[in-house]
């Protein structure tokens, strides 16, 4: 068993900071009763973090001793891991963008995937599953722009336009505008204008 752990944690050592680590991918080292056994014991100990049911992770071990890798890092890991799509939550994508001064208390993010929680140390980090609009434009500016203008929603997008206009290059209002026709009504008819008027 002891060698078991050794080789569990070296494969994590070599995964980069926040990578979820499942039982599945231990196979090579292991009964899958046994690599169970040894995850569940690794928790115990402090050794790993148990991020969710059946999803490990490392802890960051710095001079001033363990910490939770970043949120970022691991939803970035998950969405490799599981090939989804993961995306900020509209509220956040609206500070990120100037459109609101509030800054969401919790990490929400939107997934293709199920709605789910996972643990990060003392931070909960949800996963919303949401439509395939708004899932658009990974990583880019104009995906954020979809995100916050659907939590904005109709009575301060027009608002939020305005502002964009002229916080945004042509080239990421023209990326908005093009994804009018996945876009639901009310949201298509306020990005449209971002070109006529542009």
């Amino acid at each position: 068993m002891q060698t078991l752990a050794k080789q569990i944690l070296e494969h994590c050592a070599g995964l980069p900071e926040g990578t979820p680590l499942v039982a599945k991918e231990l196979l090579h080292l292991g009964t899958r009763a046994a690599v169970d056994q040894v995850l569940s014991r690794l928790v115990r100990r402090g050794t790993l973090l148990r991020a969710g049911r059946g999803i490990y992770v490392l802890p960051v071990e710095s001079r001033f001793g363990t910490r939770a890798p970043s949120t970022v890092k691991m939803v970035e890991g998950l969405a490799n891991q599981r090939g989804e799509t993961i995306v900020s939550h509209g509220a956040a994508a609206a500070n990120a963008l100037g459109l609101t001064t509030q800054v969401p208390m919790r990490a929400v993010y939107l997934t293709s995937g199920r709605s789910r929680r996972l643990k990060l140390g003392a931070q909960t980090v949800e996963f919303r599953h949401a439509p395939v609009w708004q899932l658009i434009f990974p990583g880019r500016a104009a995906g954020e722009v979809v995100r916050a203008l659907a939590w904005l929603g109709p009575e301060k997008a027009g608002e939020a336009i305005r502002m964009l206009r002229s916080k945004l290059a042509p080239s990421e209002l023209q990326e908005v505008a093009s994804a009018c026709a996945r876009l639901p009504t009310w949201m298509a008819r306020e990005v449209s204008s971002l070109v006529s008027h542009g």
